[in-house]
């Protein structure tokens, strides 16, 4: 990758850290049930998923090891997603959360969380914990790989978005254009957007190293391409056509189907050429997804 990025140039990285966000508990009847937390609301309440569905009805208590339990106190009728209230008997909730949830690994990963994915699945720079699903696109790069951009004469950027169920839900309306992201938190510093600002004055190409980036930086920009901090949340879904503001290039994984990534990857190189792609990916026996390989669109 170094031979396509220039001095000058910007590399910009999401460093949120995925949460061991799969808890395995019971119902006061002792049924099984596993809830799934998808992102944090405030103090001690969850959006979460629960499996079976069926088990965690409005009102019900399930228990956790530790201590831990949680309350369902609704149900959103659209999405099937639960807001849960969590508390620990003797301790931290989140602390509680680290040591007994597993971490969430894709559901074509066919093996169970094994101790090393807390480290393996997440980025080197990862630190703000939050996503329910890495940045995979950054899992190509090592501590060495960072210092030879900067030693490049290139500078480091980073934003936080963490990825949730908006991310990876799949597209399955026929018109893609109809199609709703649910919101994801996301904060681009201050220090990212000068340097993303700098950068487009000097000339130089700023590089997106994932879709969360993307996305992250497309939400903040003006039609120059110019980038202003923010904190918030951000439901931009980028589907062709789309006039890329801030991104010139791009590294990203090979996608699922019908997802938004794909569809968003697609707008920025055209459909034609990521089916050319995805071919030769095919013919070279090349990894797909997650713990797969990764292509550079310029």
């Amino acid at each position: 990758i170094l031979e396509y990025i220039n001095s000058g140039d910007l590399v910009v990285l999401n460093k949120t850290r995925v949460i061991p966000a799969r808890l395995f508990g019971r119902r006061r009847t002792g049924g099984k049930v596993e809830i799934f937390i998808l992102r944090k609301l405030k103090e001690g309440i969850y959006e979460v998923l629960a499996g079976p569905g069926r088990k965690a009805p409005v009102g019900e208590v399930i228990t956790f090891d530790e201590g831990l339990r949680c309350e369902i106190l609704g149900k959103d009728p659209v999405y099937g997603t639960r807001i849960a209230r969590f508390s620990a008997e003797g301790g931290d909730v989140e602390e509680k959360i680290e040591r007994i949830g597993r971490i969430p690994l894709p559901p074509y990963i066919r093996r169970d969380p094994e101790e090393i994915d807390r480290e393996r699945y997440q980025t080197v720079y990862a630190e703000e914990k939050g996503a329910v699903a890495a940045p995979t696109a950054g899992l190509h790069f090592t501590e060495e790989i960072l210092k030879q951009i900067e030693e490049k004469g290139a500078r480091l950027g980073y934003i936080v978005l963490h990825a949730g169920l908006g991310t990876f839900r799949p597209v399955k309306v026929e018109d893609i254009e109809k199609h709703r992201m649910e919101p994801e938190y996301f904060r681009v510093p201050e220090k990212t957007a000068e340097l993303v600002n700098d950068t487009k004055k000097r000339g130089g190409k700023v590089l997106c190293v994932g879709t969360t980036v993307i996305r992250s930086l497309e939400s903040v920009a003006d039609e120059q391409g110019m980038v202003i901090p923010f904190e918030g949340e951000t439901n931009l879904y980028i589907y062709p056509p789309y006039r890329f503001k801030v991104c010139d290039m791009i590294l990203t994984n090979f996608h699922l189907p019908k997802s938004t990534l794909l569809i968003l990857v697609s707008a920025f190189a055209g459909r034609g050429l990521v089916l050319e792609a995805y071919e030769e990916a095919i013919k070279e026996r090349y990894r797909f997804y997650s713990y797969g390989d990764a292509m550079l669109i310029i």
